[in-house]
């Protein structure tokens, strides 16, 4: 059983979120009412009046912490953020639409409490509203990734809560293109699984386009597999055997006399052979594109404004000066 004394750190990425973040907050400082809390609300580039609410619950409760991106750099980025700004013995990712219920936020930290584990992982039984396609595609992403990649994400989500030692070697990790679903699972710590019902939206709407989805499946599984290249490798070994097979045909009918087929098997063939091709690279296009994006080390977000007492020390997250004073014009990239 860890200290009666243990803190936790909530992080709530937020993107465009001005009409429940307020109430979002509101619902987890009443549901922690006997835990030492404290929230880090990552404004991952809304273009609303997210970063205005923000800066006022901040204004108003010094438990509050804020961070303002200069654009969207994504979920994954303003996880990082909050991870390295984070000050808590354990720390809770959740949404800031209250999707995910405030009540198993604090069942994890009672988990992590008295059981010690390192990882306090959140897992669907019951999701809201969600088409048959939406269904069909997460469930053969998980399927994918226990049968290829060794992780177990059925249902999971970026509700997660991570001992302080964990969190420490999740900001030690390199990758700028990390998954943070699946990362824990990765690292093999002690873990726990907590069961709950997505809730209803408060308001607003999701962010997720079945684009962007597409966009996150690819991603991720490119992240902990590298088995799209191995069916390449594979693919190409079929198509060798096949190859074979045909000109032994071919050779055998022309030793005998008998006709070749003609022109419309010549088309059909090379129609297949090419769309092999294309696929292929684009599959290692999707690899490459992966090693340049990484191999530039650039910055994984850039935080234009915080918000919070300035009695209390970041941690290390701070704006960046010369880049906000390039775009306000004070400054020359010369300099």
């Amino acid at each position: 059983m860890r200290s009666s004394m243990s803190s936790c750190t909530v992080i709530l990425p937020a993107l465009n979120e001005e009409n429940v973040i307020e109430k979002a907050v509101a619902a987890i400082f009443s549901a922690f009412e006997r835990v030492n809390l404290d929230i880090v609300i990552v404004d991952d580039g809304s273009t609303d009046g997210t970063w205005e609410k923000i800066k006022k619950i901040s204004k108003d409760n010094p438990l509050v912490k804020g961070i303002r991106f200069t654009r969207n750099f994504g979920k994954e980025g303003a996880i990082m953020a909050g991870l390295h700004e984070a000050a808590g013995d354990c720390v809770i990712v959740m949404d800031s639409d209250l999707q995910f219920p405030p009540k198993t936020a604090v069942e994890m930290f009672e988990l992590w409490h008295t059981d010690g584990y390192m990882v306090v992982e959140g897992v669907k039984i019951r999701r809201q509203k969600e088409s048959f396609i939406y269904k069909l595609g997460a469930s053969a992403f998980y399927k994918f990734l226990r049968r290829f990649a060794g992780l177990d994400m059925n249902n999971t989500s970026d509700f997660k809560l991570l001992d302080r030692e964990v969190v420490e070697l999740l900001k030690k990790m390199p990758e700028r293109q990390s998954f943070f679903r699946a990362i824990t699972g990765w690292t093999g710590v002690r873990s726990a699984k907590i069961y709950f019902t997505v809730q209803p939206r408060i308001g607003g709407a999701t962010k997720w386009s079945y684009f962007r989805l597409m966009k996150f499946a690819v991603s991720s599984i490119t992240s902990f597999t590298t088995l799209p290249m191995q069916l390449v490798t594979f693919t190409g070994f079929g198509f060798m055997l096949f190859a074979l097979i045909m000109s032994v045909q071919t050779l055998w009918m022309k030793a005998s006399g008998k006709a070749v087929a003609g022109f419309t098997t010549v088309i059909v063939l090379l129609l297949i052979v090419g769309s092999i091709l294309m696929i292929s690279l684009g599959v290692i296009g999707v690899y490459i594109a992966k090693i340049y994006d990484e191999i530039k080390f650039r910055p994984r977000y850039i935080v234009s404004e915080i918000s919070w007492d300035d009695g209390r020390k970041s941690k290390g997250i701070k704006p960046d000066k010369d880049f906000m004073d390039i775009l306000a014009g004070r400054k020359s990239h010369r300099e």
